[in-house]
């Protein structure tokens, strides 16, 4: 889609096209009313202020529209709406080594309880020893802190997903 249908959209369809690049719905809701960008960069510009303003309750509603990283059976069936998306961001994963892919759903899970959420990482372009290597970092950290980490790497997710989203805007 171009820039310009995305200006022109009813309310309702922005708001589902940019729920696909972040499942924060205000911050769906806030992109959608902001509309219309005249460029690319005002359109980037406006998903960082945006992201700037959102709660713990936003973030957390974002993660939870992403598949666990390794996750091929939540990727077909839950996620049907992005998992073309979420597949390209996930390659890494998809040669893994079962031990790998096996110590990620380890990984994931131990995070999950500690945390609440699932693991977000911006997976694109890094492997799955990669992803589990960040994975065994951040548990490590302690709340306030992880919250941080998966809003900056969600906020890159969905800067992509935008690019995405635009792919056919020249």
């Amino acid at each position: 889609m171009t820039l310009e249908a995305l200006n022109r959209l009813p309310d309702d369809e922005a708001r589902a096209a940019l729920e696909r690049c972040c499942g924060s719905r205000t911050w769906a809701w806030r992109m959608a009313a902001g509309r219309p960008y005249r460029n690319r960069a005002g359109l980037f510009a406006a998903a960082e202020r945006v992201a700037d303003k959102l709660k713990r309750a936003d973030w957390l509603e974002a993660f939870a529209h992403h598949p666990r990283i390794g996750d091929r059976e939540a990727l077909r069936h839950k996620f049907a709406a992005t998992a073309a998306w979420a597949g390209e961001e996930q390659r890494g994963a998809e040669a893994a080594p079962e031990d790998t892919i096996e110590a990620l759903a380890q990984g994931n899970q131990a995070y999950e309880e500690k945390f609440g959420y699932i693991f977000i990482v911006c997976a694109s372009g890094k492997s799955a020893d990669q992803m589990l290597e960040l994975l065994n970092g951040r548990l490590a950290n302690d709340p306030d802190t992880e919250l941080v980490n998966a809003s900056r790497e969600q906020r890159a997710i969905t800067r992509l997903r935008l690019e995405k989203l635009l792919a056919r805007d020249s």
